[in-house]
């Protein structure tokens, strides 16, 4: 292996900007993840994790999607999906349910008391996100944020949709 001193193709460098930019990324990576579960944690007692499942259900049609589906809305697996669910659901948040046509499918639906969780949760949650993400911003930048963001998840993972 070569040490990364010795290559000399200049064109594999970040020139200054890029290097900024990627910078800023990653701070923001590293950063904006703690300070949410940070505030869900102290406001909900929730990961910020477990509060995107309940977040992502309560925008669902009858609160209610498929696991392998919401596993990959919420870029986990389905095991820690499943972790999380039954964290979720012992405290009466969240149910599963058998699908109705397909024996080896099931589905996660949250419940009155999950979905009243959420609407308490989310003005706080919500403070924050504009607090930190789009107070700071002019609304050409935030559209600049979200074709950005959207341009970077489509050339990490092209099947992955965000939501609308």
């Amino acid at each position: 292996h070569r040490d990364v001193s010795e290559i000399h193709d200049e064109s594999i460098w970040l020139d200054d900007e890029e290097r900024r930019a990627w910078f800023a990324l990653v701070s923001v990576m590293m950063r904006l993840p703690h300070a949410l579960d940070a505030q869900v944690r102290r406001d909900a007692n929730l990961t910020h994790f477990e509060f995107s499942v309940l977040t992502v259900l309560s925008n669902s049609p009858d609160h209610k999607m498929k696991m392998s589906t919401l596993a990959a809305t919420v870029d986990g697996s389905l095991s820690r999906l499943s972790q999380v669910v039954t964290r979720l659901e012992k405290r009466n948040w969240v149910c599963r349910l058998p699908d109705e046509h397909d024996g080896r499918t099931t589905h996660t639906q949250l419940t009155p008391e999950g979905l009243a969780m959420v609407e308490a949760a989310a003005p706080g949650h919500v403070a924050l996100v504009r607090q930190l993400v789009i107070d700071p911003l002019t609304r050409e930048q935030l559209t600049q944020l979200a074709d950005i963001g959207e341009r970077i998840m489509a050339a990490t993972d092209p099947s992955h949709h965000l939501p609308g």
